[in-house]
């Protein structure tokens, strides 16, 4: 289940909440029991694409890293 924080404006105590995605916007009170609180919003590194090369020291031509990108296996 999901976790969403929030924010109290009354306290300013910072807390977390698990709820199902489609009560993610409802409001939440927080643990002191204050109703002013505000949803903050979380940065979530999710994967990407891969359009590079190889990323730095996974080997391959070139070298440049790694047990045998480096060239310490014979």
């Amino acid at each position: 289940m999901p976790r969403y924080e929030f924010r109290c404006r009354s306290c300013d105590d910072t807390f977390e909440v698990s709820r199902p995605m489609a009560e993610s916007s409802a409001p939440a009170s927080c643990p002191a029991g204050h109703d002013d609180t505000v949803k903050l919003l979380s940065a979530v590194a999710v994967g990407g694409t891969r359009s590079a090369g190889p990323a730095p020291g996974a080997g391959g031509a070139g070298g440049g890293g790694g047990c045998c990108g480096g060239g310490c296996c014979g």
